[in-house]
């Protein structure tokens, strides 16, 4: 079967083997609800138990502050309406570049009496320090800003933003999803910095679909989404899933590992994919500002993202034209749009996220593959013209 190189880890990532060795029993014989009292649900309460540990050890979080969900769009979600459900309507303060599964949520709670006000950034995705300023004069409830950015990998400084809203009394939130595995990332220094909660997520480090968590300071008061049985502190109910859980677990034990190394590998990777692009006249999004090691966001004027990277893919390079989760909806990238990036630049937008196991071989193809699709884009482009 044609397998094309897989240039996509932001939106999902390939499964390690070893997760899924410790996954399978758990889609076997141990089939117990972790729930019951007898022997079954009893092995399945203690492997997660140990999920929960190998988890929060890999974000600096005490695992009594984890609540495991479906996926980081639950995850922000439950923070979302479950905190401002317990609060009087007020100001919520979010990114212009957040992931939708925040944006969507600040959107219908504005429709339901909150005051929304998104923060702008400058031109290389960061954000405008004195928008952010200003805006907790007005004391908002909730400030939600991602670590870093899934379409072109920016890092805010999170730390400093958090202890500059303290004085606010806001609950801070951080979508911290495409961070894990790439970043060290300790809840413990970000909660003492002011951050209340953190979302992160399986699939993003070689762990299966369908497994986060939400780590939250367990002196904020939450709502929970999903009313049921109680489980993960009456705050998600529902049967757990065992199998998901312990994979991220292990995924979260292996990222943990890979980062004395793999960061610097993948920005080699990435520092020569960046040198072909801009000697074929490519623009790489923020490309002067921190960013993630494997991400890189580029654009060729007047060819068109979604031909290109459908081109791409038929050359055998999976690649993205930005977030997954926002392909239901083609169009102009927010993100891009935010920065101030021209509507017409922003649709020609490829995104290209790098993983443990691409090679600079694979780089090296993918480049020479480009050159010739992009010269033939550009003629068919000129002959239209």
């Amino acid at each position: 079967m044609f397998q094309p190189v897989y240039f996509d880890h932001n939106a999902t990532t390939p499964l390690d083997p070893a997760v899924r060795k410790a996954m399978l029993p758990w889609l076997g014989k141990r089939f117990g609800n972790a729930s019951s009292r007898n022997e079954y649900g009893r092995m399945a309460r203690a492997a997660i138990d140990a999920a929960r540990q190998q988890v929060a050890a890999a974000v600096g979080a005490h695992p009594t502050e984890l609540i495991f969900v479906s996926g980081g769009s639950e995850a922000n979600n439950l923070l979302m309406k479950g905190v401002v459900a317990c609060r009087r309507p007020g100001l919520l303060v979010v990114s212009a570049i957040e992931h939708p599964s925040v944006l969507r949520p600040a959107e219908q709670l504005a429709k339901q009496g909150w005051l929304l006000h998104k923060l702008a950034v400058d031109t290389c995705g960061i954000i405008d320090a004195d928008d952010f300023a200003e805006s907790l004069l007005d004391m908002p409830e909730l400030v939600s800003i991602m670590l870093a950015n899934n379409e072109t990998g920016v890092i805010q400084e999170i730390e400093t933003l958090a202890t500059t809203a303290k004085a606010a009394n806001a609950c801070f939130h951080t979508d911290a999803v495409q961070a894990l595995g790439r970043l060290p990332l300790d809840f413990r220094a970000l909660n003492a910095a002011g951050v209340r909660a953190m979302t992160i997520s399986s699939h993003k480090i070689y762990g299966p679909q369908g497994a986060a968590a939400l780590v939250v300071d367990k002196r904020v008061e939450l709502q929970p989404l999903i009313a049921g049985g109680g489980q993960e502190r009456d705050l998600r109910s529902g049967t757990e899933n065992v199998a998901a859980i312990v994979g991220f677990g292990v995924a979260c034990e292996l990222a943990a590992q890979r980062l004395n190394e793999a960061p610097q590998r993948l920005r080699v990777l990435r520092d020569r994919l960046e040198a072909g692009l801009l000697a074929m006249g490519a623009q790489i999004f923020a490309q002067s500002a921190k960013r993630l090691p494997n991400t890189s966001f580029f654009a060729f004027p007047e060819i068109d993202g979604e031909t290109l990277v459908g081109k791409l893919d038929r050359a055998g390079f999976a690649v993205a034209s930005g977030s997954a989760c926002s392909s239901v909806h083609p169009g102009p990238s927010h993100v891009l749009l935010a920065m101030q990036v021209a509507p017409e630049v922003a649709l020609g937008a490829v995104r290209v996220s790098l993983g443990v196991a691409n090679t600079l071989d694979q780089v090296e193809c993918f480049l020479a593959a480009l050159q010739e699709i992009s010269v033939s884009l550009k003629r068919m482009t000129a002959v239209t013209i």
